[in-house]
């Protein structure tokens, strides 16, 4: 018998941790969909690394029946995803000798695109139903910030008041895999922050960037929130996430005639396809980008 394979995890979890720095919210779902599958190879015969050894694409077939019965098509793809990382692990440490995930396909996904605002509407979310107490210009800053630089809502809430070059007008964002970017602050952001800040009389760069009515680093629950009321005292019905003013960044920069590239880089994402899907880019607008802006593909 080989090691249990809840030590193969141990040691793929010091791997995910130190090598491919991921954030601590993927290494619990990894964590997680491995001992599920964990407890399933003990009711099927063992999860030693002999029994991962022996393992064939009919078990896990079996595996993926059983998580088709209460799990939706997403899940499933993200957890098929995990273990073929996971054997992956195994085949380059030379534990396993090829990795029996591999030839597995995953669901064909329903394409989720979420929601978005119009320009009309986002004006009306950062304009309207504000007065001057300091959570009506946090609240005010807040919108500003993610809808001119499309941050997620955990990159919002993380930032420190360090982040902020209120002179360049850039923000430093530590995004996914604890990657860093540079995003610059539109002139309304970079004012609604500066009136935020003089309100709260300028304080030290080691500061949360947000605040709680009781002083603490604004969660991005509460973040989800505030923008409900926000949405309601604007006028906008519309049930959107902070995820939705992100995307209306991306969506208005592409309708603005933004190159695809240059938004790939502002929204951190490690991969163009990504973009592409989330900006909910037609066929025709990828080209008209493609036909204007390569060098080989203008009209004489």
């Amino acid at each position: 018998m080989g090691p249990p394979m809840q030590k193969l995890i141990d040691s793929f979890t010091t791997y995910i941790s130190d090598e491919r720095n991921l954030s601590p919210h993927t290494r619990a779902a990894y964590l997680r969909d491995l001992g599920e599958f964990r407890i399933f190879l003990e009711e099927h015969g063992g999860s030693d690394l002999q029994s991962l050894a022996r393992l064939d694409s009919f078990l896990l077939r079996r595996y993926l029946a059983e998580l088709h019965k209460r799990n939706q098509r997403t899940s499933i793809a993200r957890k098929l995803s995990t273990l073929r990382t996971f054997f992956r692990y195994l085949v380059r440490e030379g534990r396993l000798a090829s990795n029996p995930a591999e030839g597995l396909s995953s669901p064909k996904l329903n394409r989720y695109l979420p929601k978005t605002l119009s320009v009309d509407e986002a004006t009306a979310l950062m304009e309207r139903g504000y007065g001057n107490t300091l959570l009506d210009l946090r609240d005010r800053a807040i919108v500003e910030l993610f809808y001119s630089s499309g941050l997620r809502v955990s990159e919002l809430t993380g930032l420190d008041v360090g982040a902020l070059d209120m002179r360049e007008k850039l923000v430093r964002v530590l995004g996914k895999g604890r990657k860093e970017r540079i995003v610059p602050i539109g002139r309304k952001s970079h004012e609604a922050l500066l009136a935020y800040l003089e309100a709260r009389n300028l304080p030290d760069a080691e500061e949360p960037l947000f605040l709680n009515a009781r002083g603490g680093r604004l969660t991005p629950r509460s973040v989800q929130r505030n923008l409900k009321t926000r949405l309601i005292k604007a006028g906008v019905i519309k049930d959107i996430s902070p995820h939705a003013l992100r995307h209306s960044f991306a969506t208005h920069l592409l309708d603005g005639g933004a190159d695809l590239r240059a938004i790939q880089e502002l929204l951190g994402h490690a991969s163009l396809s990504t973009t592409q899907k989330y900006t909910q880019v037609s066929v025709d607008q990828l080209m008209s980008v493609y036909d204007k802006a390569h060098p080989r593909s203008k009209k004489k």
